[in-house]
């Protein structure tokens, strides 16, 4: 949806986020990093980092007409992005 009025009018709970509009690309593509993190103490701080992560890229390159350009180029998603023909899976990472 692209305006609030078009929230559904019956109770429940929703989930709604702001999509960023200009954002940032790798060669012309979506992306999202997972940093796993776990804070062990908060007094004092005591933070680890994984030494791994994860990156996901849509599948097709940006285009800031959402309608046009479809969501293989808007959503980093496995799930979503695995249907599209121009997909690349890590084989190393199965």
């Amino acid at each position: 949806m692209s305006d609030l009025k078009d929230l559904p009018k019956e109770e429940g709970e929703f989930v709604v986020s702001k999509y960023i509009s200009n954002p940032f690309l790798i060669s012309g593509h979506k992306f999202d990093l997972r940093v796993y993190v776990l804070i062990t103490s908060v007094d004092p701080l005591k933070i680890y980092v994984f030494n791994e992560g994860l990156v996901r890229f849509a599948s097709e390159p940006y285009s800031k007409d959402f309608i046009k350009a479809g969501k293989f180029s808007h959503l980093t998603n496995y799930s979503i992005n695995k249907k599209s023909e121009n997909f690349v899976q890590n084989k190393t990472a199965q």
